[in-house]
């Protein structure tokens, strides 16, 4: 099951500008919270490792379109799975509409119970919100890449689907408070069903008493006939073989 993100914001600078600052891929952990780093490993080719809600995620995309002042698009190659794409539209006096198309698939627990809170849309909106603040406020883009890749190969908004190659990590995020995380965030999705009025779902379980396994008795038989022997002592027999009952 993948989940869709579409934001949007509207940044008070030229579009060479905005566009300009999102091509410094390396710059994005200053206002994207989470990423901790981005690493270029060629022009089309970038190393991600990030921290949400305690669970730490690391892929490598690949970019499969950027179009100067217009378009980036991507898609995971490896590790975790999203694809998506970010666009640029000059809106004129020095105004520019940012949009984040993304699509992606939770892995593991905490993963999944953030989906279902929303989390990655609401830190995709404050992400875009902080770029809007960091690049009005500086008012000039800190670098820019005006090369472009594949332009004219119109991929449209790439999915989950560009993202074939990548397998995501299963679940096994690395973190030391996973546990802590997931039970945190299990209990806020419980305590959100109990004020919405929800049905209590806790199962009652009843005491069964425990089951006291039985060692198997083994009896001897005789090599050569295969029956058990006339002579000696056999569990729940008399000390001659015999029932004791047909002696009485």
């Amino acid at each position: 099951m993948t989940t869709k993100v579409e934001e949007s914001v509207l940044v008070n600078v030229p579009v060479s500008v905005a566009y300009n600052q999102w091509t410094q891929f390396e710059d994005f952990s200053r206002f994207m919270g989470g990423v901790k780093s981005v690493t270029q490993l060629s022009d089309d080719r970038l190393k991600w490792v990030a921290e949400i809600a305690g669970v730490k995620r690391e892929w490598e995309a690949r970019i499969l379109e950027q179009v100067r002042d217009t378009k980036v698009a991507w898609a995971a190659t490896e590790g975790a799975t999203n694809a998506g794409a970010v666009t640029f539209e000059d809106l004129g006096g020095g105004q520019t509409s940012v949009h984040l198309s993304l699509e992606y698939e939770p892995e593991g627990l905490v993963e999944k119970v953030g989906d279902k809170l929303g989390v990655v849309e609401n830190t995709a909106a404050k992400d875009l919100e902080r770029f809007k603040a960091f690049i009005e406020d500086e008012g000039y883009a800190t670098g820019a890449w005006r090369g472009e890749v594949n332009p004219g190969a119109s991929v449209g908004t790439p999915g989950v689907a560009d993202a074939a190659a990548s397998e995501g990590d299963k679940g096994k995020a690395v973190a030391a408070g996973l546990g802590v995380a997931a039970a945190g965030a299990a209990a806020a999705v419980a305590g959100a069903a109990k004020a919405g009025g929800g049905q209590d779902d806790t199962a009652t379980v009843e005491h069964v008493d425990p089951v006291v396994p039985v060692e198997p008795v083994v009896v001897e038989t005789d090599p050569v006939l295969g029956v058990p022997p006339t002579t000696g002592t056999v569990p729940g027999t008399g000390d001659d073989g015999t029932d004791p009952a047909a002696r009485i």
